[in-house]
């Protein structure tokens, strides 16, 4: 039987802002050789607790609107239990209550089977945490 589970850990910098990093070709590029052009599952999953992946479009400002909502939601303000780092870090814990540290994805024919303006993101409003690791696994 062929070898059906393949795993890969890639870094990346978020930077000093809030971002929606859009890692959608990283996903592809890791499906060539890991579904070798079987259908599938692709998960998605950042381990950390200040960092969520959604799948959203992007480059047409829905990426800005979703970093600004969340801002009008977890406001980086002193309002938050969870009180170390830069002021407000405690919403940055909060995150991943909205947007989930994974995603589960098909894959079809050794292809991500997403729409057509839709995109793999990674979503990091942590300020003080710039390098990040995302794990992606294929389940074939």
């Amino acid at each position: 039987m062929a070898d059906t589970f393949h795993t890969l850990t890639f870094e990346t910098t978020t930077g000093t802002g809030e971002v929606a990093l859009d890692i959608t070709e990283r996903c592809a590029a890791f499906l060539t050789t890991a579904a070798a052009g079987r259908d599938g599952l692709l998960n998605v999953f950042v381990p950390h607790a200040t960092a969520g992946i959604a799948v959203i479009e992007t480059g047409a400002g829905s990426d800005d609107d979703l970093l600004a909502l969340l801002r009008d939601l977890l406001p980086a303000d002193g309002r938050w239990r969870h009180r170390h780092g830069t002021p407000g870090h405690g919403r940055d814990h909060v995150l991943p209550g909205l947007v989930a540290p994974h995603a589960t994805l098909p894959v079809i024919g050794g292809k991500l089977a997403l729409g057509i303006w839709q995109s793999v993101v990674l979503v990091d409003t942590n300020v003080d945490n710039p390098r990040r690791t995302v794990r992606l696994s294929f389940l074939g």
